[in-house]
């Protein structure tokens, strides 16, 4: 039986909504539908569907909710008002709970759910019908208009937030940019920390992310972050930023994206097969962070897959999701025991989310 799979990072309702994906059809279904279309880089080439993740036995994830504001000087895309940013999460809300309506998936918002979910796919022979568990998160918190919003998103069954994602953010500074987190931002972490709500260290730039560790004193995590080390760019976290998630209790997620997975990826140009990128590199920086902690109990998968890019910029030998089940045999190769591939492919992420909510 393939081992269950927790990933901590799929923009699932980003895809059902703005590249109108229907994530309950097959990936084929979904890649040929897409065949003639070239409005975006991965059109045809996505990789997640709910019935590939069950194929995979990826039976828990961290799905997200994301929409960005930018301000009249901020060149990237996004909503023009956070209160349109607003309106787009809610949207993404309604999505999952329409599939949680359907059996599609089910959302998890306590220890006790976390622990029916975990017997059902455990116990299962066929998990071809099985929902697919999800805990929400907030990538970038923009969208929050007013501090009251992150208890009503509370009470939605937000669970953890990413205070920025890329670019200067309303409450924090993102990847490519530079600046602290300010009175917003420190407002908004004494929110989570009242409510218990896990901090995403991802994105973070580097003065934000030493503020936030800082005046935060609940949980965090990196849902998707990879080594500084292997690929440089503000993007990743140095080794010294990882130790101090470590001593925080933190797991830290490994993305898959290709350019921050391989040094010298250039977006357009650069091909898979050119570069030769694979999971032996995911499985890089898998190990980088079990060598700066000194065991396997705070690596693990975060992959990003379908994070606006597709086949064409992921490992060469990764199909679809459900290819997240040739990394045992890659650890395995490593040295890594059974006991801590298991700890990589899901319990820690388990065990952290137990002792959080216990």
């Amino acid at each position: 039986m393939q081992p269950l799979i927790f990933d901590a990072h799929l923009d699932l309702s980003m895809n059902a909504l703005e590249w109108n994906r229907d994530l309950t059809k097959s990936l084929q279904a979904i890649r040929d539908r897409e065949k003639n279309m070239n409005d975006k880089p991965d059109r045809g080439n996505g990789t997640v569907s709910l019935p590939e993740m069950r194929k995979g036995r990826v039976g828990i994830c961290v799905a997200t909710q994301i929409a960005r504001y930018v301000g009249l000087d901020n060149p990237l895309p996004g909503w023009h008002s956070q209160e349109q940013a607003w309106a787009q999460t809610q949207g993404q809300l309604a999505w999952y709970q329409a599939m949680e309506a359907r059996g599609e998936m089910k959302q998890i918002t306590n220890a006790a759910q976390l622990t029916e979910h975990l017997k059902l796919w455990e116990n299962a022979t066929d998990t071809s019908s099985l929902p697919v568990g999800f805990i929400l998160s907030l990538e970038g918190a923009d969208s929050f208009f007013e501090l009251a919003c992150v208890e009503k998103a509370y009470a939605s069954g937000l669970r953890a937030i990413g205070p920025a994602h890329y670019g200067p953010g309303v409450y924090a500074y993102g990847t490519d940019s530079n600046g602290g987190l300010g009175t917003k931002g420190r407002a908004l972490l004494t929110e989570m920390e009242r409510l218990g709500i896990i901090l995403d260290a991802t994105h973070l730039c580097d003065e934000s992310f030493y503020e936030a560790m800082d005046h935060f004193s609940g949980p965090v995590w990196a849902s998707h972050h990879n080594s500084r080390a292997l690929v440089p760019h503000n993007r990743q976290f140095s080794d010294e930023q990882f130790s101090i998630l470590i001593e925080r209790g933190a797991v830290i997620g490994t993305a898959f994206d290709a350019w921050m997975l391989i040094p010298g990826w250039e977006r357009g140009v650069s091909t898979p097969a050119g570069t030769g990128v694979s999971l032996q590199h995911v499985a890089d920086h898998i190990d980088r962070i079990c060598q700066i902690a000194g065991n396997s109990k705070h690596a693990a998968i975060g992959s990003d897959l379908d994070g606006a890019f597709g086949t064409e910029q992921s490992p060469h030998d990764l199909e679809s999701i459900a290819g997240l089940q040739k990394l045992p045999a890659i650890l395995k190769a490593r040295g890594y025991k059974e006991e801590d591939i298991n700890n990589i492919l899901h319990k820690n992420w388990i065990r952290f989310l137990l002792e959080t909510w216990g």
